[in-house]
């Protein structure tokens, strides 16, 4: 069995007050050797609390891992709580303590009375090193589980984990691979997404297909196990390209890869440059391409004409135009990603103009309007999409709309398929 269980102690973590990057370095560990997280469990500092999910984790899974709570402070609760859960009490480890002194004497420094405590390991279990602090981890049997137990602090964690745990999970889980690949999109909510999908997600399906969604982008996530690496990897081989020819241009990038790289990679791979003319996004467009190294090949400037006169000034946009048909419409839209082309002598420019909040909206054009121009050689087109949540939210939103109609354009693709997206006038405006 490859499935395991993991605890992490803290009222910080149950308060809110620190993140738990712990346990995802866990899992992520753990996956690259085809172990399973079945079971997350986070805890307060409490003593019959942490025992009992101790018992929990050893009734759950194989491999229990436990992070937090090994330190020298009262709060610190975590070994009596083991000891409790073992039905066994607590004594002083020669390895643990030796450790300890060497700790303290290599820099110096008395060791306080207080730390002590850290050589005290639950009898029966055994010293899992740290070469990094003072507090060793600790591993035992718990009903036929294994458990392993590590200081709360990445660091140390993670130094401990690589040098005693990793080794340990390699030799157990040989010839057993459990691979994973994401695939990210952008244009689709999710839903639509696995609509797409369809019967590709069947969960008895090896590889798994399955949905995530973080900023807007749905990442579809492959996961293949079997007993050969190179199966493995000619599985989900198989099933990305089962997965592209369904999701078409919607489809990104692979992995960690993000939409601006992407789209810099496909302008440059067809020698296409494009400029930016920005309003309410303000110059988030240009800032994500300029974030990816190399971007000057395909990007060489662009305008933010956050005012009217700006538009007109820098751009080219006629006066009356605006007075008759508003900063943010159709016609707008077209005529700034038409002065940005003409002005930077580029393939494409993509314009962004908009009301993004909190105030400024009408029954016509509410809060989260936003008109999307774009400039080709063929002429010019605008879309226009309603975007919820608060002005941060909005102008992120558009900026990554604004990044896919680009890399939609540079495909030859069809902007107008981003389900955000609209190309008809709305009534009444």
């Amino acid at each position: 069995m490859f499935d395991a269980a993991i605890v992490a102690i803290g009222d910080e973590l149950v308060l809110g007050q620190t993140v738990d990057t712990n346990t995802a370095w866990v899992c992520q560990r753990l996956a690259s050797r085809g172990i399973m997280a079945k079971l997350h469990l986070t805890v307060p500092d409490d003593r019959a609390m942490i025992r009992d999910a101790f018992a929990q984790g050893a009734r759950t899974a194989p491999w229990v891992i436990v992070t937090g709570g090994l330190g020298p402070t009262e709060d610190d609760l975590t070994r009596f709580a083991f000891a409790d859960a073992l039905g066994v009490e607590l004594a002083e480890d020669p390895q643990a303590m030796a450790h300890l002194q060497t700790w303290y004497a290599g820099r110096g420094k008395t060791m306080p009375q207080t730390n002590l405590v850290q050589a005290m390991l639950p009898a029966g279990t055994t010293v899992l090193p740290n070469p990094v602090g003072t507090a060793v981890g600790m591993q035992g049997s718990l009903g036929g589980s294994r458990v392993f137990v590590m200081p709360g602090v990445p660091r140390e964690l993670h130094a401990i984990f690589e040098e005693s745990v990793q080794p340990l999970i390699d030799a157990a889980t040989a010839g057993h691979f459990l691979l994973t690949r994401k695939i990210n999109t952008f244009g689709l909510g999710e839903s639509t997404v696995a609509g797409v999908l369809g019967d590709l997600m069947r969960r008895d399906a090896n590889p798994t297909i399955g949905t995530t969604v973080s900023g807007g982008v749905v990442s579809i996530r492959l996961r293949a196990e079997t007993e050969d690496r190179a199966q493995a990897e000619a599985m989900l081989d198989d099933a990305e390209a089962a997965v592209r020819e369904r999701m078409g241009a919607f489809v990104f990038g692979v992995d960690s890869e993000l939409l601006q790289e992407a789209a810099v990679r496909l302008l440059g791979d067809k020698s296409i440059t494009v400029a930016t003319a920005e309003s309410c996004t303000g110059g988030k467009v240009a800032a994500a391409l300029t974030d990816v190294a190399g971007s000057s090949a395909v990007y060489p400037g662009g305008w933010v004409t956050y005012a009217n006169e700006q538009k007109a000034a820098n751009l080219g946009v006629d006066a009356a135009l605006i007075e008759a048909e508003g900063a943010v419409s159709h016609a707008v839209a077209c005529a700034m990603a038409e002065g940005a082309r003409r002005e930077a002598g580029v393939d494409l420019a993509i314009s962004t103009t908009g009301i993004a909040g909190p105030s400024g909206g009408t029954d016509t054009k509410p809060v989260g309007t936003v008109w999307f121009g774009l400039a080709d050689v063929g002429g010019s087109r605008a879309w226009h999409a309603h975007l919820r949540g608060n002005r941060t939210m909005v102008r992120d939103r558009a900026r990554m709309i604004a990044l896919q109609i680009v890399r939609f354009a540079a495909l030859g693709d069809d902007p107008a398929g981003i389900e955000w997206l609209s190309e008809a006038v709305p009534e009444g405006v």
